[in-house]
């Protein structure tokens, strides 16, 4: 009788915690578009947002700066070079310069003379517009060169390049990307030989420079790997770039898909990180506007 009792004490203990647990979550926290808070302006500031600004096409890109800065976004990167100087004006930082695309990778050799080309010419971009950090890619599959030489090939192109970014302050960033999803073009890359995160960070330790970091793509992450807390404690040290976007679907960072974004920010937190975290949604409510003030909300944690 007297464990009946204390069975049912500590249920209905634990459910009375439960209730109070999920009512001391904040609203944000709910991940709905229902939760958004109109006129939304980033308080906490302890993630410093960005946005990838080609996911909000066609958004005219002097519209998504000043709404970037009427949220409270401090960075913007996937514009083009020729709004840079508004966007510094605006007092907005060039998050990520880009350089070579993801088709075309120092995984082929013939790819090596552009990419490096390429990355010197970023490099150039960021110094210039006091940017720190210049994108890099894998590469697409090439005939005849399977994973591994593909990782050794970008290693050996990555390497003639690496010093020229120490000296100038710059830090490379490989993205690793999902080659699953194959209902867009921009929402997976099959084919694509950089989508094995053990295999991007093997790559990185190769070549042996704090200059050449990760670019932690939570959505590609989630797809390819998933466990996104535990990898982004796992390779912390490795990491230099964040991107955002709801899975499945690389849509809103609300209710319609599965990954707890304020838990992962926290987790990105708790690593010391104080970097960019770059939303890279597309967006599907009619109000674009909207759903990035929705997403920086999410992200204010």
């Amino acid at each position: 009788m007297s464990t009946h009792h204390i069975s049912r004490r500590g249920i209905i203990k634990a459910a009375a915690g439960a209730a109070l647990a999920t009512a001391a979550v904040p609203a944000q926290a709910q991940l709905t578009r229902a939760s958004a808070t109109r006129d939304y302006k980033i308080k906490n500031k302890r993630i410093r947002q960005s946005i990838m600004g080609w996911t909000f096409n066609p958004m005219p890109t002097d519209e998504l700066i000043a709404t970037c800065v009427d949220i409270g976004l401090t960075g913007i990167e996937g514009i083009s070079r020729k709004f840079y100087p508004a966007a510094r004006k605006a007092g907005l930082e060039i998050s990520l310069v880009g350089s070579h695309g993801f088709g075309k990778g120092p995984n082929d050799p013939a790819n090596h003379a552009m990419c490096i080309e390429k990355l010197i010419d970023g490099i150039a971009v960021a110094k210039q517009f006091g940017a720190k950090r210049v994108i890099t890619f894998v590469g697409m599959e090439t005939p005849g060169i399977d994973r591994e030489q593909a990782i050794g090939n970008c290693v050996k192109a990555w390497k003639q390049v690496i010093g020229h970014a120490e000296k100038n302050g710059i830090t490379i960033c490989l993205e690793h990307l999902n080659s699953v999803d194959d209902s867009h073009p921009m929402k997976g890359h099959p084919g694509y030989q950089g989508d094995d995160i053990e295999l991007c960070i093997e790559a990185i330790k190769q070549v042996g420079s704090p200059n050449l970091k990760l670019l932690f793509d939570i959505y590609h992450v989630q797809i390819m790997h998933g466990d996104i807390i535990r990898n982004i404690g796992k390779y912390k040290e490795y990491i230099g770039h964040y991107h955002t976007a709801g899975n499945p679907g690389r849509g809103e960072l609300d209710d319609t898909q599965e990954v707890n974004y304020p838990a992962v920010m926290r987790a990105i937190l708790a690593t010391g990180f104080d970097d960019f975290v770059a939303q890279e949604f597309i967006p599907n409510w009619d109000d674009k506007a909207a759903a990035l003030r929705h997403a920086a909300e999410v992200c204010d944690v």
